[in-house]
């Protein structure tokens, strides 16, 4: 077809008689008519080189020329629009056991981050590769608020790429991927472990300042924000103690846990029977009993990172039992006479009216609340964020001797990436091995 409009001057170019390029500014533009969709094709060819202009041209046109045959339309949806359509698949995907419901939000809350960084009302096909290059920048540049990882942006970055994809298999993108920035690699061993979790004497602080915290808040639960304070503090300590991902954690129901009682029969020797004339009481010692309370957590598959169920029994320390207590009869009292309530064991744990879980933004308020009282420093350097409780957890673990298999098979993930990551970089064992004729305990060397 003909050119509407004809070139007027030396920087109008005509491309195969149908379309045509020209300056505006400094850089190429591209226009061509559209007989089917009766519009104009317009867009930058980013370009300040004439004959870069010329052959990108040429490209886009043929391009255009064969969505046009193929009944297909130029005029792109917007990002807003592309994300929409990426998660409605997504959700079927969720539906079908393909993904858990925890990675469907995932991926949500990065392509809402991509969407304030690209603008929503950008169109798809008028993006290119390069046009997220600067996005890990503007990711972290600003440490004000909630600080992101690396490893955040990255996870990010894999999302956004996967959706590019997607459209671009339907044909709403011209390209199949962003070309984000190369990033130097990283040493993801012991010293990055050993910053993004807390020693001992860390987490027993945390602890004791977190029960203080509880105890504050629940002399005056009227008060605006102080029954968030309280569950939160719950969900804390119990990450401490559990070492579960923020989703199987927030996941989880009353029904997905069980209290169970040990007794274990130990021989004890008494410092007085040492003193005692009886030397057979002295040697035999004394049989003393001790009860330990347990709790038995159920993953469910559905809610896990890896989409397999598992179980797993920790210490309870009574932060399961006394959360219970609390929250078991203002559930019962605010939904009194209601035949339609949700029974109680169905609930979600930590959350205030056991439906709506407690959110990343009231956790990490919390968390850093607790840190400054605790005068813990974790800034930029260290990098800690309540994931470093499950870091915490799985290294307290390997110290008191569990095997890579045993600490796999708790925190649900492999036994590779345990043995990567965590089993060969604990102090206690960079020492033992070291020193085999003693074992470290609280710093000091003890005999065995």
């Amino acid at each position: 077809m003909p050119l509407k409009k004809q070139p007027s001057n030396a920087n109008e170019i005509a491309i195969y008689d149908e379309a045509l390029i020209y300056q505006r500014g400094e850089y190429w533009q591209m226009r061509m008519w559209l007989a089917k969709e009766k519009k104009y094709a317009r867009f930058s060819l980013r370009t300040r080189n004439r004959d870069t202009a010329e052959a990108k041209a040429k490209k886009y046109y043929h391009e255009l020329m064969a969505q046009q045959l193929a009944g297909k339309t130029y005029f792109s949806m917007t990002s807003k629009q592309g994300v929409e359509e990426y998660i409605k698949q997504r959700t079927k995907d969720m539906e079908a056991g393909l993904i858990v419901k925890g990675r469907l939000t995932t991926i949500k809350t990065h392509l809402e981050h991509w969407l304030k960084f690209i603008g929503k009302d950008t169109k798809i096909k008028e993006m290119e590769r390069t046009d997220c290059e600067n996005y890990f920048h503007n990711r972290t540049k600003n440490k004000k608020k909630l600080p992101v990882s690396r490893t955040t942006v990255l996870n990010e970055q894999s999302s956004i790429n996967a959706m590019m994809s997607w459209l671009h298999k339907r044909g709403e993108s011209y390209i199949e991927a962003f070309e984000f920035k190369k990033l130097g690699k990283i040493d993801t061993g012991d010293e990055r472990t050993r910053r993004n979790t807390f020693t001992d004497e860390e987490v027993i602080a945390i602890k004791t300042e977190l029960e203080k915290y509880i105890k504050e808040a629940k002399e005056d639960l009227s008060l605006y924000g102080n029954l968030n304070k309280v569950v939160t503090s719950y969900y804390l300590l119990v990450a401490i103690i559990t070492g579960l991902r923020r989703g199987e954690q927030l996941q989880l129901t009353w029904n997905d846990i069980s209290w169970l009682e040990k007794q274990v029969k130990a021989e004890k020797k008494n410092e007085e029977n040492k003193e005692r004339s009886d030397n057979k009481i002295a040697e035999e010692g004394e049989h003393e009993s001790e009860t330990y309370s347990l709790i038995k957590i159920t993953v469910r598959g559905k809610t896990s990172k890896v989409g397999k169920t598992r179980n797993f029994v920790v210490k309870d320390w009574e932060y399961f039992d006394e959360l219970f207590k609390f929250l078991h009869p203002r559930y019962i009292k605010a939904n009194k006479g209601d035949k339609n309530a949700t029974p109680f064991g169905k609930t979600l744990i930590f959350s205030l009216d056991g439906k709506s879980p407690l959110t990343p933004r009231v956790i990490l308020y919390h968390f850093d609340e607790i840190l400054t009282r605790c005068e813990i420093d974790g800034g930029e350097e260290r990098d800690l964020v309540p994931y470093s409780f499950r870091h915490y957890f799985i290294t307290d673990m390997i110290n008191r001797g569990a095997s890579p298999t045993q600490v796999a098979e708790t925190c649900g993930t492999s036994t590779a990436q345990i043995e990567k990551t965590y089993y060969h970089t604990t102090e206690r064992k960079m020492i033992e091995n070291a020193l085999p004729q003693f074992y470290y305990k609280d710093g000091l060397l003890i005999p065995k």
